[in-house]
């Protein structure tokens, strides 16, 4: 029986990871960057410019929204720490998008690198 980890290291054979070095440049030279996280993860942080998508909900909405129909777009996304983001990965391959990428180390290794991160401007009651 395999794991979850024995299906993101096979995932990852099959995918491109962006080492966080070059995350920048991949992220200014892409079409759409995604997140992949749950909404609240979204919500609390987030690169810059990042959408969110689900792992959970990915491929339905990939299916049905015509604004994501271009296989050949340059598609950046990341999770927390690249487990959910590499299945994401290998999944929208799958569905035939040509250019896929992952963030190496996902949003943690972002933040620990000290990377501008996106933060919703809650109200304060008092």
């Amino acid at each position: 029986m395999k794991t979850a980890h024995d299906l993101v290291a096979e995932a990852k054979k099959h995918i491109e990871e962006v080492p966080l070095a070059s995350a920048e440049t991949a992220i200014r030279n892409a079409d759409l960057l995604l997140d992949v996280r749950d909404a609240d993860e979204y919500r609390a942080a987030h690169i810059p410019g990042a959408v969110n998508i689900s792992r959970g909900m990915l491929e339905f909405k990939f299916t049905n929204d015509p604004a994501l129909e271009n296989r050949q777009m340059d598609i950046v996304l990341y999770c927390k720490t690249s487990g959910r983001a590499a299945l994401s990965a290998r999944a929208l391959k799958d569905m035939g998008y040509i250019n896929v990428k992952s963030i190496e180390g996902g949003f943690d290794a972002w933040v620990e690198a000290g990377r501008e991160v996106a933060q919703p401007d809650l109200p304060k009651f008092e």
